[in-house]
């Protein structure tokens, strides 16, 4: 499965308007573990995540610094609806409540 854009933004800043933002990122990090984005966005962080940091030189006069981290999150459990049976259910069900006489 490929991955999904959850958002993304981009723009220019300055030096210290980065340095803000990225204070802002660990202390949301650090308070109650959500990184809040665009207008009502949060993500929960897990408690053990995989970081890295990519420093490069993409030609002579530009580089580029990437930060990324990752984790995986709990598998979902898929609860089954109990009050509505299937047909297969129904079906195993004796629907005539008259015992049968054995032949």
């Amino acid at each position: 499965m490929a991955g999904m854009d959850i958002y993304e933004d981009s723009r220019t800043v300055s030096r210290s308007d980065l340095a803000a933002w990225l204070r802002q990122l660990a202390n949301q990090l650090e308070s109650d573990g959500r990184l809040f984005y665009g207008a009502a966005g949060a993500v929960t962080v897990a408690d053990t995540v995989r970081c890295e940091l990519e420093i490069e030189r993409e030609n002579e006069t530009e580089v580029s610094v990437e930060i990324e981290f990752s984790w995986t999150e709990p598998a979902r459990v898929k609860v089954a609806d109990e009050e509505q049976p299937s047909k297969d259910d129904e079906a195993a069900e004796p629907t005539d409540a008259t015992p049968h006489a054995a032949s």
